[in-house]
């Protein structure tokens, strides 16, 4: 079932009690309606309008009250997307109304989630708002593997990095990431960056070994969740080989070294098994 569009404006207004309406910012997390936090329910469950991300699970959204104004406004990198201004006008427009307004957002709303242009402009408009935390993907997608983003004897610290850049604006020093990684010790988690793996993959391997583990999940916590394990060296062709596509991340670093060895010792015993039955089958003939 298709979602409603964003052509129209909010839908027409019903009469509101009282005059000072409120918005506060929600993280829907990566998309299992059970990692949500309680904050972030309740909140949900009393806002009389929302405005949804694209990423934001339908089991998430049937959370709200039967009597709230729900209207989609989706951003997504390659796909038709809602302008922000108009989102920043639909907020503001409903607080006036007397609306209590919930921004739901996948993941977290200061994580990649536009978060704080949004915050801005309400503030501007001297509407106060208030921000709920989600589980953001890139956390989200590496646990569900069993494998963390710190660890002390393979990764210092995480860094959080967009691989899809703003019009207009350079992106980011991929060389520079590549280089203070490999000297800090820390782990990568690319969002945004399927679309531009390749050049990504590239330039990181101006600083860091080719064969340095990476891992790419898809749909993060979902049931439709998928990953590959692959190196740093071949992460381009493990995306275009597995048919991986957006909504991804993509984790960059040592901390996925288990997998990695646990995937080339799966793929060993698959070999093994292949070849003992290639040759039982010669023997019987």
């Amino acid at each position: 079932m298709s979602r409603p569009t964003t052509d129209n404006p909010l839908p027409p207004h019903r009469p509101h009690l009282g005059t000072g309406g409120s918005c506060t910012l929600v993280g829907a997390g990566p998309g299992d309606p059970e990692l949500l936090t309680i904050k972030a329910l309740k909140a949900i469950q009393a806002a009389t309008v929302l405005l949804v991300d694209d990423l934001v699970s339908d089991a998430i959204v049937a959370y709200a009250s039967p009597k709230a104004r729900v209207v989609y406004v989706g951003k997504r990198g390659g796909c038709k997307s809602t302008p922000q201004a108009f989102i920043e006008k639909l907020m503001l427009m409903a607080v006036n109304e007397g609306e209590n307004v919930v921004r739901l957002k996948g993941g977290d709303p200061f994580i990649f989630g536009r978060g704080g242009e949004e915050v801005e402009h309400l503030r501007a408009a001297g509407v106060q708002v208030t921000v709920i935390n989600g589980i953001t993907a890139g956390l989200a997608g590496l646990t569900s593997l069993g494998v963390p983003l710190t660890h002390r004897e393979h990764a210092h610290g995480v860094v959080f990095v967009t691989g899809h850049a703003k019009p207009g604006d350079t992106g980011t020093d991929w060389r520079q990431l590549a280089a203070t990684a490999r000297d800090a010790r820390l782990t990568l988690v690319i969002y945004m960056g399927v679309s531009g793996a390749a050049m990504i993959q590239q330039e990181l391997l101006t600083g860091l070994p080719a064969d340095t583990p990476v891992a790419i999940i898809q749909h993060a916590s979902l049931p439709q969740q998928r990953h590959a394990v692959a190196t740093l060296g071949t992460l381009h062709d493990t995306i275009v080989r597995e048919g991986l596509a957006s909504p991804s991340v993509i984790v960059v670093g040592d901390v996925v070294q288990g997998m990695a060895l646990a995937s080339a010792d799966a793929s060993a015993r698959a070999a093994h098994s292949h070849n003992n039955t290639g040759l039982a089958q010669q023997r019987a003939v």
